[in-house]
């Protein structure tokens, strides 16, 4: 198209305006502000030095309308031609002065496109007197561009509405009561309260409350999450129930959210290595297709033919083959919370052959999680899970709070706990309905007068990764719980998928000890293991892959894994969100810890290559067949302009065929389904299971 450029120039243009309001459900208006592109800025979302046509569709329609209206004049009125030729002219000249402007504007700035070439075309209609011709070419031309660049906006809009959802206003709690204030005016220290459908203005630390929070915009998470006292929210994400007191720790652009945001606008100002050589040589281009105008006119003397070569000549379906998948990848990948810093890491991923994961935290849930009770002496399985978390309820060990969890979720009532008492690693001592509860390492059992032989009993190997506690009542054992950091349970789909999209090596590198690696591995099907890894070692591993030819992504959690992060072709941080180390060390991060997002990474980056490259031979083809056809005098300017007008389309729509890739992670889920949710998954519970 003539401007061939995605860029829409929000400083004027009040469809673009992003003042408007957005229901959350709390009535708040919701103002985005938005980075302006100033006018004459160079567009570097799609890479192209254009001037944009400054046309409104009001205006096209009603130049087209004369350009008409001079054809129905002609066929009621024959003899009226002064009358249908002035209609004409009137149209094409509204037409065609804001393409003859954008040219003029970039000639002035010293820049030679394609936008000359459609000018042109319509001053050498509109100098033969050829005004409906002159109107229609012009109006093909705007018309194409309008299209483009409005679907464009979709997919963009689509972004946007992710990365635009903070409300304007909060409401702070001070001394004096509840005040309504300005979002922006938030500090770091502040208490604001979130009500029930309320948009969440700031990130924040749950002080009073539980509910279930809406946190697809910043993780793509579909379902919500519970959230409560002392559990971290995020900017943009909504609250669905119960009434929340925040206290604000990261407020305007310093929020999740507000990296979010640019990191994604950062992202459509990168450029494939594709474009750059587009660049390169589009300032050849124009004089060769003046040239080769001049030679048409030189062997056949036929301006018509002139004008069609020019018209066809523009290569805008070859300048949009790249940065429409672009947009639309960035959107498909945005709305699963997948970020990508530099557009062409969506090309090299394509090329990623070898993985290499952490393991803690990444495919495992780094959190200890009660994976085997084992009663002794006729103990009941729930009174033993009863009575251990009961104890260890004022704990903040990570085994205390892994028996809490599975105690809440089995639904198991828990009683007050009576003269507690806790020793650093080794274990606590409580009062339990009258009883004398011990429970911890075996040697603390040991030190406070158990005298059994329990350990006996035991048939889980601590080396592998299992914590041990052991549980005695009145000084005899009643028990003991097995305890370990539990895979992900998409962790073994994930990396088959990696494997069948083409990935041939997936190794697992880990600090832990290497039997627990080597468990961890066997559970998820990671055939290459190597644990005891210090990060020096990580970073060793990575580059000693890397010069056997390997192209290597790393996949961490980003906080100790940043050199192994930035040593690999492409570095993955998982569970990004609230997260400023893992947003900034990895090129790519995953907002949720879902792995799944991999392989969908490695196939949209697939799927992105074979779109551009359809894109661009769709283009080639359009300009050759679309000049041998001009040049022949086979077709007139205005058909010209309507073969300009559908390549140019058919490259668009093509490209956001891409925005829909990856629906299948995100399931639709009918809102009672979502409400109801979480009161299912806490009725599923535990089944104990005795040794």
């Amino acid at each position: 198209m003539l401007s061939n450029r995605l860029k829409h120039d929000h400083d004027h243009d009040e469809s673009h305006s992003h003042g408007h309001g957005h229901g959350h459900g709390d009535g708040h208006d919701h103002d985005h502000d938005h980075h302006d592109h100033k006018a004459g800025e160079n567009c570097e979302s799609c890479g192209h030095d254009h001037s944009h046509t400054q046309i409104k569709l009001g205006q096209t329609i009603l130049g087209l309308i004369l350009v008409l209206n001079s054809y129905a004049v002609e066929w009621i009125f024959p003899g009226s031609s002064v009358v249908a030729d002035f209609s004409a002219m009137a149209g094409a000249l509204i037409l065609g002065i804001p393409i003859i402007l954008t040219a003029i504007k970039d000639l002035r700035r010293g820049v030679l496109s394609t936008n000359e070439l459609v000018a042109l075309a319509v001053l050498a209609s509109f100098g033969t007197h050829n005004y409906q011709e002159a109107g229609l070419v012009a109006f093909f031309m705007l018309l194409g561009e309008i299209i483009e660049t409005r679907t464009a906006d979709g997919a963009r809009n689509s972004i946007e509405s992710l990365i635009k959802l903070t409300p304007t206003k909060a409401r702070r709690i001070t001394p004096t009561g509840e005040e309504e204030v300005p979002a922006r005016e938030l500090k770091i220290g502040d208490v604001i309260r979130i009500r029930p459908g309320d948009n969440v203005a700031a990130d924040g630390l749950i002080l009073t409350g539980q509910g279930s929070i809406n946190q697809a915009n910043i993780t793509g998470e579909s379902l919500p999450v519970d959230k409560k006292t002392g559990e971290e929210v995020f900017a943009g994400t909504t609250n669905l129930t119960g009434v929340l007191e925040v206290k604000v720790n990261r407020a305007g652009t310093d929020t999740t959210l507000g990296k979010v945001r640019e990191l994604i606008l950062a992202a459509e100002k990168t450029k494939l290595p594709i474009m750059r050589i587009v660049d390169q040589y589009m300032g050849f281009y124009t004089p060769l297709v003046l040239v080769l105008g001049a030679l048409v006119w030189a062997f056949s003397k036929d301006l018509s033919r002139v004008i069609a070569v020019f018209i066809v000549a523009c290569p805008c379906a070859f300048i949009l083959a790249t940065p429409t998948a672009m947009v639309a990848a960035l959107s498909a990948a945005a709305r699963l919370g997948i970020l990508i810093k530099n557009v062409a890491d969506i090309e090299l991923a394509a090329k990623i052959n070898a993985f290499i994961f952490d393991k803690t935290g990444t495919l495992t849930l780094g959190k200890l999680v009660v994976s085997r009770l084992n009663p002794l002496h006729g103990t009941a399985p729930a009174d033993l899970l009863r009575i251990a978390a009961s104890a260890e309820r004022y704990s903040n060990h990570p085994t205390a709070k892994a028996l809490l969890t599975l105690a809440t979720d089995a639904g198991v009532k828990l009683v007050e706990p009576q003269d507690f008492a806790e020793a650093a690693g080794r274990g606590i001592k409580a009062v339990v309905e009258g009883s004398s509860i011990v429970i911890g390492r075996a040697q603390w059992l040991k030190d406070n007068g158990v005298t059994e032989d329990f350990l006996s009993t035991v048939d889980l190997n601590e080396t592998e990764g299992f914590s041990m506690l052991y549980v005695s009542r009145n000084g005899q054992c009643i028990g003991w719980v097995g305890l370990q950091d539990q895979t992900r349970n998409e962790a073994k789909e994930a990396l088959a998928d990696l494997k069948a999209a083409g990935v041939r090596r997936i190794a697992m590198v880990s600090g832990d000890r290497q039997p627990v690696a080597i468990r961890v591995a066997r559970e998820i099907g990671c055939e290459e293991v190597a644990g005891d890894c210090l990060p020096q070692n990580k970073v060793e591993f990575v580059q000693a892959m890397k010069k056997k030819g390997y192209r290597v992504a790393v996949v961490g959690d980003g906080v100790n894994d940043a050199p192994a992060l930035a040593a690999g072709d492409l570095g993955i941080a998982m569970g990004a969100a609230g997260s400023e180390v893992a947003i900034n060390s990895a090129t790519i991060a995953l907002m949720n810890s879902d792995l799944r997002r991999l392989p969908f990474l490695i196939r949209l980056s697939k799927q992105t290559r074979s779109v551009i490259n359809q894109n661009f031979l769709l283009g080639i083809l359009f300009v050759i067949g679309g000049l041998a056809l001009a040049a022949t005098g086979y077709i007139n300017p205005i058909v010209a302009a309507l073969m300009h007008v559908g390549g140019s389309l058919i490259v668009v729509f093509n490209s956001f065929r891409l925005v829909r890739e990856g629906e299948e992670l995100e399931p639709y889920q009918p809102v009672v389904a979502i409400e109801a949710a979480p009161a299912e998954a806490k009725s599923i519970g535990f089944k104990p299971r005795a040794a």
